[in-house]
């Protein structure tokens, strides 16, 4: 397994700490493409999981959202821990965790067992990716932090893009009955091999002085706010009204922790210091980015259904038909983390603008096909479109977003930004998902019409995302 956003190699010229700096930078880019490849690899996989272990719709449920699940509860924690007691430490520990928790998963020889795998490796993938964002902020200074934010942001785009034509082709070798093992069994090699080389390569000197205490009561508090509020999200096979009163607990948890965190500041380093919200670029910036993977990441999820159950596509040709958004949004990271620095902030917004124009396309494209048209070649064009907008947002926004975050606090102030596209993705699979399966019912099983639908609500998503970056840019003017 390779990505696009690794880094090339050093020139002659480089010096040996600025050779090792992108060398430990390449380690933590292929780690993260390896986690957040899990969150949308496995969708493809789910028909072959429920022929092979005879798993009950509860069972598949927990196998996708139980990764989601534990993968946002631990990311400010392990943020903050990175922070505190080194980033070397707890990299190789969450990689070294989330290996074994792969073969675990590939090796399960029953629901229960595979829905256990999951949960631990989504919590290993929320101790991995913080670092990594905190290893940017720590090796790189200033203006120099856009390449290396952009080279993440294309490992962020390609990895959710490209997750369900790669689980295509290894269910394709694989076989049905056995080609989801090959799934998690592809990241044991790779995990191995970033273990060792994360040991080597990343620096050993802690970001903050070990005797900071890590706040356990303020874990407690997040961890149970951040719980509540994704359960009933994550959770679609719960059905009635009552799951959603979780989601007011857990917004009253969350204000508790950020009474507590306020409390314990005066005292000691808390777990997130919400001094960072009085920060524009952090505020709006995380605002952006929540909202922004509401209508993203659902994109993937409803246009997976809509080839594979709808119009009878192999899971391979699903996978292919989304591989024009994954280019399209490579090619623009790289070229927006060497471009923000010098337009900011309306950059951003005009890669939002982009998404939803490629995405209202790809609506327009549908309703006027003839019948029985080739899909997949029908929205190529437009979803390459939506791609390049999506390179001009993720990348640029997280490196203006951290740009203010100082290096003591980059892990936890990484993990809260991920933590709340987390939420973000959860409540837009969630609210989209949903809309798709009413349109579905309603239209007597027209997929194409549920997709439209579904899909225009993903770009009114993404519209809110643009007014806020509007918002932002209109501040800054004013300035």
């Amino acid at each position: 397994m390779s990505t696009a956003g690794t880094p090339p190699p050093a020139d002659a010229t480089a010096s040996p700490d600025d050779r090792r700096r992108w060398q430990a930078l390449s380690v933590g880019l292929v780690a993260a493409f390896m986690t957040l490849l899990d969150v949308s690899i496995v969708n493809v996989a789910v028909p072959s999981m429920d022929r092979a272990l005879g798993a009950s719709p509860s069972d598949l449920q927990w196998v996708l959202s139980g990764y989601a699940l534990t993968f946002g509860l631990i990311l400010v924690s392990a943020g903050r821990f990175g922070d505190a007691r080194g980033r070397r430490n707890a990299f190789v520990f969450g990689i070294a965790l989330f290996t074994l928790a792969s073969a675990l998963a590939g090796l399960a020889p029953s629901p229960t067992w595979l829905i256990a795998a999951r949960l631990l490796q989504g919590a290993a993938a929320g101790v991995v990716n913080p670092q990594v964002t905190g290893l940017i902020q720590e090796l790189f200074q200033g203006p120099e932090r856009g390449r290396p934010f952009g080279l993440l942001g294309a490992t962020i785009g390609i990895s959710t893009a490209v997750g369900p034509l790669l689980g295509g082709l290894l269910i394709a070798v694989g076989g049905e009955e056995h080609g989801w093992r090959w799934v998690f069994f592809v990241n044991v090699p790779v995990g191995v091999l970033a273990v060792v080389l994360g040991w080597r390569l990343i620096p050993t000197r802690p970001a903050g002085p070990r005797n900071h205490r890590l706040d356990p009561v303020g874990v407690l508090l997040l961890g149970v706010g951040v719980l509540l509020v994704l359960l009933p999200l994550v959770q679609q096979d719960w059905r009635g009204p009552t799951k959603w009163l979780l989601v007011p607990a857990g917004l009253l948890t969350l204000v508790g922790f950020g009474a507590w965190e306020r409390r314990y500041a005066r005292r000691q380093e808390p777990l997130f210091d919400l001094r960072l919200f009085g920060f524009r670029s952090y505020a709006l910036g995380s605002l952006i980015a929540l909202v922004y993977f509401g209508g993203f990441t659902a994109i993937f999820f409803i246009f997976t259904l809509y080839l594979q159950n709808g119009l009878g596509y192999s899971a391979l040709v699903a996978g292919l038909a989304i591989t024009p958004f994954a280019l399209g949004s490579a090619a623009a990271s790289a070229l927006g983390g060497r471009i923000v620095n010098r337009y900011g902030r309306p950059l951003v917004a005009v890669g939002l603008l982009t998404v939803v124009v490629g995405l209202v396309a790809v609506v327009v494209v549908l309703d006027r096909a003839p019948s029985g048209a080739a899909v997949p070649w029908l929205t190529a064009a437009p979803l390459l479109v939506a791609g390049l907008g999506s390179g001009l947002v993720i990348a640029p926004n997280q490196t203006l977003t951290l740009s203010q975050v100082p290096v003591r606090q980059a892990g936890s102030g990484a993990g809260m930004l991920q933590t709340g596209q987390r939420i973000g993705s959860a409540a837009g699979i969630a609210a989209v998902g949903s809309l798709f399966f009413s349109s579905l019912a309603a239209s007597g099983g027209d997929f194409s019409l549920a997709f439209r639908h579904s899909l225009l609500l993903a770009a009114g998503v993404i519209t809110l995302a643009l007014l806020a970056a509007l918002f932002d840019v209109t501040l800054g003017h004013r300035r």
